[in-house]
Order: structure tokens, then sequence, then C-alpha cells
């Protein structure tokens, strides 16, 4: 029986195999786990967000302790006179970080297209560890606590942090081609979520000892991660002598791949009438201006409906240990713990479902799919109230495998499609731009929902968070 001809035009994919060299695979680990590393220290603070709180408020750390005098010496140093202060605060800091990390990221976009990409990707890394060590260790150890200097140390890493995604997305995308880029990217993305579970187990290792100790030891790992890629990565295949993907993709029939959310039949007749690139013939192709990426089809629209997508993804990110502390009394390390099956359900979601759009060569109704599962486990997850860590586990596995899911593939494999597609002619200058413009509004309405997360559970309390977050997934229904 002949194949439907959408499954024949598989020529690419062979191409794929047989051009599959050891420095692609060099170049998938190192940029994997040079991502992971990032976001390991990232979800350092919030799996400590419970032992912050109890430092910065020595009445609610010492709640059974005898009246201690003096009492000026015994309250020096605390931030807050209650935990639900603190509480606010800590969305506030994830607020501060996100949004700086969304205007880095616009910044970091246009800076990767036109400087090196290994050398922004080595200096945002160690960087970045640095002042993770500042904020999280130092401090401590020197007992200096100030919310104006937290602040600040936050809105640096926000700033340096968002070197880290437009960069290696730009990279996979010079190394790897459309062709099987669905499951590539899918499987590749799982580096957040790795990171999240390698952040989470190292911090409920040391945590015992101080949180302190659990900055100081992701700091450590990142900062060697960002050396060994300015002496290891190489950010194209011209690099090593191998052809680049544009002279071997050109012609292919993968456009289906590229189309925005909402398109219509004639979306790819309206896209010759215009192009990005210059008409001259230069060898060496330029980067692409902000608004012109702006411009790119499907840019805008993804952009928006990652906003929604990662507002709710990272409320889990950020808030998911400290809520399983709080509403069911786990403790901190256990939580920890508990939500690496979140980033697990994450990763095989990624995976399968950026297989699943190769297969159809349409990502957009995978996504649809994927999140109208997503509004039943948020729905189900809410109402579910045993406290068994297996029911929970599996709950959290479900929900991030519908919604960790769909953040990987329009993150990644989305991202290359539409700073690949053939309006720039092929041209990897336009990658690490359209990566920052996608991540950064996303990132936008992360920090948005962050302080609204802390502001809904602090007044109305947990159910009314989760309606929040179907909400927000409900609206990017009506996108998709």
């Amino acid at each position: 029986m002949a194949l439907p001809w959408r499954w024949r035009r598989q020529p690419a994919n062979r191409a794929l195999v047989s051009h599959c060299t050891h420095h692609h695979i060099v170049v998938f680990l190192l940029t994997f786990f040079s991502y992971s590393l990032l976001h390991a220290s990232r979800k350092t603070f919030s799996n400590v967000k419970v032992s912050i709180s109890s430092q910065w408020t020595p009445f609610y750390f010492n709640n059974t302790a005898i009246d201690i005098q003096p009492y000026e010496l015994w309250n020096c140093n605390h931030l807050f006179p209650n935990a639900e202060e603190a509480t606010l605060f800590l969305g506030t800091l994830d607020t501060i970080f996100l949004f700086s990390y969304a205007v880095g990221l616009f910044v970091s976009g246009i800076v990767g297209d036109r400087l090196n990409l290994r050398w922004v990707l080595s200096f945002g890394m160690c960087s970045s560890a640095l002042v993770v060590f500042f904020f999280g260790t130092l401090t401590e150890w020197l007992h200096f606590y100030n919310k104006w200097f937290y602040c600040c140390l936050w809105v640096v890493n926000g700033l340096l942090q968002s070197t880290g995604w437009p960069c290696v997305v730009a990279v996979m995308g010079n190394w790897f081609g459309k062709a099987g880029r669905g499951f590539v990217f899918g499987l590749w993305s799982a580096c957040a979520s790795v990171g999240n579970i390698l952040g989470a187990f190292l911090a409920s290792c040391v945590l015992k000892y101080g949180y302190e100790y659990a900055f100081l030891v992701t700091a450590s790992v990142q900062f060697a991660g960002g050396v060994i890629v300015f002496f290891g990565l190489l950010t194209s295949p011209k690099e090593v002598g191998l052809p680049e993907l544009g002279t071997d993709e050109e012609g292919s029939a993968e456009e289906d791949a590229n189309r925005p959310l909402i398109d219509g039949d004639d979306a790819d007749d309206d896209g010759r009438n215009y192009s990005i690139q210059a008409t001259d013939t230069d060898s060496q192709p330029k980067a692409i201006g902000f608004l012109q990426a702006c411009c790119l089809p499907g840019v805008v629209l993804y952009s928006l409906a990652y906003a929604c997508l990662k507002m709710v993804n990272y409320s889990f990110f950020f808030w998911l240990p400290f809520y399983l502390s709080n509403n069911f009394g786990w403790k901190e390390a256990e939580a920890d713990q508990l939500s690496i099956w979140y980033d697990v359900g994450g990763i095989v979601g990624g995976t399968i479902q950026g297989l699943i759009s190769d297969v159809l060569q349409k990502r957009a109704p995978v996504l649809a799919i994927s999140l109208l599962f997503a509004v039943g486990s948020l729905f189900g997850y809410s109402r579910e109230s045993l406290c068994l860590f297996c029911i929970k586990a599996a709950f959290l596995a479900i929900s991030g495998f519908f919604i960790g899911g769909p953040s990987n593939m329009i993150s990644s494999a989305i991202s290359a499609d539409l700073g690949r597609q053939d309006l720039v002619k092929g041209s990897s200058e336009a990658l690490a731009t359209v990566t920052g413009i996608v991540d950064g509004t996303g990132s936008i309405g992360a920090a948005v929902g962050q302080y609204l997360v802390s502001l809904i559970q602090e007044n109305l309390g947990w159910m009314w968070v989760f309606y929040f977050f179907i909400l927000m997934v409900r609206n990017l229904l009506f996108l998709s």
C-alpha cells in the first residue's frame, strides 16, 4: 500500500543520519549540559525558599523557642516580621529575575547573531555562577542581609542567564536541520528539565548543611561548565570544514513545520511576495534586525502563545516545592525530590510530541491537543488531596507531559523553524534573534505570573492559583 504523500517526503532524514558526525554529538552534549547547569542554578533558589524564608524571619524560624534576650541582638538580622511578607518578597525576586531575564533575551539574541556564540555563552555561564555565589553563599557566610542588594544581584543574574538559551538554540540550529528537528530538539530541550532535576538533587543532598551550600555547589559546577564550553564548543559546521545546512536542505519541502499557530492555506504563497534577506548574493550572511525578525511569519503569534504557557510552566518551576511544603507539610528535601516528577513528564512529553510533529510535519495540531489535556491535568491535580508520594508523582508527571512538553517544543524546535525559514534564505544569523524574541516574550509573561501567583495565594489560596493556570492554558487554546 502506498504511503501518504507527506510520509514519502523523507530524503532529508537519510541525509541527517549520513551527515551525523562525532562533532554533532559533542555539540548536542555541550549545549545540552551548558543550559542544564544554568537551569540547575535557577532551580536551587526555588528549592530552598523555605530555608531562606526561615532565615529571613527569626520569629517564624524559632516559633517554638523560649524568649531569648537581649531582644535587639536576636532580631538584628531579620528582614521580615513574618513568613507571609518573606513569601511575597520571594515572589518579587522571581518577578525581578524574569523581567531582567526577558529584557536580556531580546538583547542577547541580537548580540549572539553578531558575536561569537561560544564567547557569549561562556561569559554568561561563568559570570552568572559568580552572582549566584554572592547571592546565596557569600551573603550568608558574612551574615549580610539586605533587600536592595538581593534585588540588584538578581537583576544582574537575570541579564547574564539570558545569554544561554538564544546561543544554545542558535548553535543547535546551525548543526541540525529541519529533517527530524522535532524529535532531535524535543529530546535536546529536555536540558531544562534535566537541569531542574540536577538542581533539585544537589540542593536536597546538601540542604542539611545549610542553604548556602546548595548555592555553592551549583555555582561551582556551572562555572566549570562555562570554562569547558569556552574551550570545547563548535558553533558551526564550517569551523571544522563541514558543509552548512543551507546547501543540503535547499529545496526540501518541509514548510509545514514553519507555519504559525493560526495560518491560512495560502500562507506559503503570501510568503513569496517579500523577503527579509537582501537580494545581493553576499557570501557572508548578515544578521537581520530586531523589527525584521518580528515581522517573520509566526514569530509574534508564537511569542504571545509562549507567554501564556511559560507563565504556567515557570510557576510550577518556582513554586512547586514551596507549595508542597506549605500546603501538605512535606519536608523541604522531600518536596524537592517530588517536584522532579514534573520535569520527568516534561522530558517525555517534549520528545514524544516532537516526534509526532515530525511524522505529521505540523507542530500546531500536536500543541493544541496537548494543551487540551493540560487543562484536565491541572484541574485533576488541583482537586487531588492525597498525601501519597506515588499518587502525587503520577499527577505531576502527567501535568509535566502536557505542559512542559509544548513549552519545550515552542522554545526549541519551533523557534529554530521560525529562525531558519525560507524568508531569511536559510541564514543562521536570524536564529538567536528570533529565539530571543520568543523566549523573551514568554519570560515577560512568566515574570508577571510569578508576582500574581504570590498575590493570589496570599489573598485567595492555592486553589485559585490553579484556576489561574487553567485560565492561561485556555487562552492559549484560543490562539492555537
